[in-house]
């Protein structure tokens, strides 16, 4: 996979630059949380302190237009922003301008979504090259990510190349030590992680919905709790006895709900952690936004927090938690992918990485 560093020379050069800005945004239109914005910082000064003429690809799925948080990304990136209404105003910006452009919500368009080559094409015009620093979005199969390298010579940036490198990591790391925890609300993007690291660590703790898809599975009363409609499709092949399953066995409750997990399992998560080489979390251990029910996830987030593990975590959810309790800072590698992450630890090809010859 040819990276930015194999650029020979970088001064004067047109770069597309696909960065990722999906953050949350409130009624108020403020971000929320603003970590993958600030991850693409450094490749983006990189670039302007080279010379180059840059213009930024991104999509937000909170808001329809990047208009009204222009001003947000230019304090969290350091850099003046040109919106760029249409596709046809990119290649003049990089012709005629030394600031940073920013293509309004590439979404907005059908194509690329339907990964459309004519897309692509039109994206590509007027551009030397094509960097992918928007590791978080390299699962999907659209044009921005891949059929935009079959018309501009291509490379990853500093977060694609930081991401592949740790998760390789992650996965090439010996079994032994090796602690897996999975929560938060999308179980089906979760099992197959679980799946995949069953025989290559030592132990999966799990919490929130993925929890409760289990907990039902082996019979046992949640109540109301959610749960995934289609259990047993989502659990085939996984073996929920196995004792490398770390299950909490008491909970907080709240309208009939589990909504966390109860004293005794955080002891017995911690105590798993506290023995760890390496971490992996993605997904909160129940409903931490409020208070009642933080304790689990607060906890989990000490625990790694104070250890001497590796750790990786990643999530939208995830780093949110971390925020929220003052622990930012205090790990290995958070990664800016949620889906992403967890489609490349469990096994997938990702089609944006596959367009950079990764797998190749």
């Amino acid at each position: 996979m040819k990276t930015v560093h194999d650029i020979a020379d970088i001064k004067g050069k047109r770069i597309l630059l696909r960065t990722d800005f999906d953050v949350p945004v409130g009624d108020d239109n403020v971000i929320q949380e603003p970590f993958r914005i600030a991850a693409q910082k450094a490749m983006i000064d990189h670039l302007v302190a080279q010379g180059a003429h840059v213009v930024l690809v991104a999509h937000i799925s909170a808001i329809d237009s990047f208009g009204p948080i222009v001003d947000q990304l230019e304090k969290i990136l350091g850099h003046s922003l040109k919106l760029l209404p249409e596709v046809s105003d990119v290649a003049g910006h990089t012709a005629s301008s030394a600031d940073v452009g920013l293509l309004d919500n590439v979404r907005r368009w059908d194509g690329e979504k339907d990964n459309d080559p004519e897309f692509a094409k039109g994206l590509a015009q007027g551009f030397d090259c094509y960097i992918n620093n928007a590791f978080a979005v390299s699962h999907r199969g659209h044009a921005s990510v891949v059929a935009i390298t079959e018309h501009l010579p291509s490379y990853a940036g500093f977060v694609v190349e930081q991401e592949v490198k740790h998760l390789s990591e992650v996965i090439a790391a010996p079994s032994h030590g090796k602690v897996v925890i999975m929560g938060g609300a999308k179980a089906s993007t979760k099992v197959p992680v679980v799946k995949q690291f069953m025989d290559k660590a030592d132990a999966i703790l799990v919490g929130g919905v993925i929890a409760n898809d289990i907990l039902k599975a082996r019979g046992q009363d949640i109540g109301e709790s959610t749960v995934d409609e289609n259990l047993s499709e989502l659990l085939e092949g996984l073996d929920i006895a196995d004792p490398k399953l770390v299950i909490p066995h008491d909970f907080h409750w709240g309208e009939g709900k589990i909504l966390d997990i109860g004293p005794e399992s955080i002891k017995k998560f911690e105590a798993v952690i506290s023995q760890a080489a390496m971490v992996i979390w993605n997904g909160p251990m129940g409903l931490f936004e409020d208070r009642r029910f933080a304790l689990g996830t607060s906890s989990i987030a000490r625990a790694i927090a104070n250890s001497k593990a590796t750790s990786i975590l990643g999530g939208g959810d995830t780093i949110a938690a971390i925020n929220q309790f003052g622990f930012a800072g205090s790990y290995t590698f958070v990664s800016t992918g949620g889906g992403a992450m967890l489609a490349f630890l469990g096994g997938e090809e990702l089609p944006a990485l596959k367009a950079l010859h990764y797998y190749a």
